[in-house]
């Protein structure tokens, strides 16, 4: 076992497993309200700045139930899960839900909570999805104030730039520290499997943000330099999920196919992590600015922008770690990944790249038919390799 697993690991997979019993406690040990938002845009350094806890709620394990007669059964796992867990009360411990843009089918989720938890309020800022347009930095802008109004009403705190420019510091230098566990993967100085590089990140999307730092620093401190993986294993990119993490069983049983896996564009991996807040300047302004510099870091399906596309952006990742192919993740029903991954595939097409699409789902995992494919998938890039 790498020291790193011995220093805080498991505090850090508690939460990611359980993020609602550790609001529960964060709350019973501060006294202070628990903001919840949902995935992609939402800048959780203006709740953090009240000093409330922001927490990023995830998707449940716990099978779908309620939820299943309260939204169709075409809106994706993400979206169902949050409106099944308004319907049981797993989300009591919040005590409002600010929201930025994210796609029309959690428009549908957001309803369900309003019809589950009336008492609660909810804010939902609609972000622009033209990210280029002349109009767009300052139409955003005027979204974060409406943020900043809703928070600052909601917890009773002003949130003054002061304030906001050290919550920002805060989480950029945990972004760093997270970056800096995918770098040394991506060098090799570092054998971590992609379930684990998850609990990191998500475990960073619920805890308080300061304790979360402290741990990332012990785990870094004296980090030892692991033996080089070995040549033989084929080194993959994971691509899609821009929502809720894939299992962990998952990815542990691609990695057991003879992969290594070298890059990711998930949100609970490098598009989570890939965009700091600019620390100089108006914070306010800054936090805009993060919103519009996020979909040039790693482009995102659901925003628009002349100058960036995902596929480009995929290719240019693929050679900086030299990965040998693409598996892409897609949620069942995800409508954004649904619509962009024919593009995508003809570009890796035309390129030689080889790619395999996985689609998931909430309940359960289909193991042996996705290990035969992701078997057979390695089979193909390892000839392919003797080949060259």
């Amino acid at each position: 076992m790498t020291d790193f697993r011995l220093r805080g690991f498991s505090r850090l997979q508690a939460a990611a497993q359980d993020p609602i019993g550790y609001a529960r406690s964060w709350k019973a040990r501060t006294g202070r309200p628990v903001i919840g938002s949902f995935p992609m845009n939402f800048p959780s350094e203006l709740v953090h700045a009240t000093g409330a806890l922001p927490l990023i709620v995830q998707e449940s394990r716990t099978p779908i139930t309620e939820g299943r007669s309260l939204l169709p059964e075409f809106y994706c796992s993400y979206t169902r899960s949050v409106a099944d867990q308004a319907a049981v009360g797993e989300l009591d411990v919040f005590d409002a839900f600010v929201l930025a843009d994210h796609c029309v089918q959690l428009l549908g989720a957001a309803d369900v909570i309003r019809w589950a938890k009336p008492e609660t309020p909810m804010h939902f800022a609609q972000f622009i999805s033209s990210m280029d347009d002349p109009w767009s930095g300052a139409q955003v802008r005027d979204k974060v104030d409406a943020l900043r109004v809703e928070v600052e009403e909601i917890v009773g705190v002003t949130v003054t730039p002061e304030v906001l420019g050290a919550s920002i510091r805060l989480f950029n230098s945990n972004r760093r520290l997270l970056r800096e566990f995918y770098d040394r993967r991506k060098s090799g100085a570092l054998r971590i499997s992609a379930g684990e590089l998850q609990v990191l990140v998500k475990s960073s999307m619920v805890m308080d943000i300061e304790e979360h730092t402290s741990i990332l620093n012990d785990m870094l401190d004296g980090l030892d330099v692991d033996s080089a993986a070995p040549a033989s294993l084929v080194r993959l990119h994971l691509s899609g999920h821009f929502c809720a993490p894939p299992r962990v069983e998952l990815l542990d049983l691609i990695e057991e196919c003879g992969v290594l896996v070298v890059n990711d564009d998930l949100y609970h991996g490098t598009r989570y992590i890939s965009t700091d807040v600019p620390e100089t300047g108006d914070p306010f302004d800054a936090l805009a600015t993060w919103y519009l510099d996020r979909n040039v870091s790693a482009p995102c399906g659901t925003r628009v922008q002349r100058n960036v596309d995902w596929d480009s952006y995929l290719v240019a990742s693929l050679e900086d770690s030299r990965a040998d192919g693409v598996i892409t993740l897609m949620a069942k029903f995800c409508e954004p990944l649904m619509l962009y991954y024919p593009e995508l595939r003809r570009v890796l097409d035309d390129r030689g790249i080889p790619v395999l699409l996985i689609e998931t789902e909430h309940e359960g995992l289909a193991a042996e038919s996705v290990r035969t494919r992701v078997e057979t998938f390695v089979e193909r890039i390892s000839r392919k390799k003797v080949a060259a």
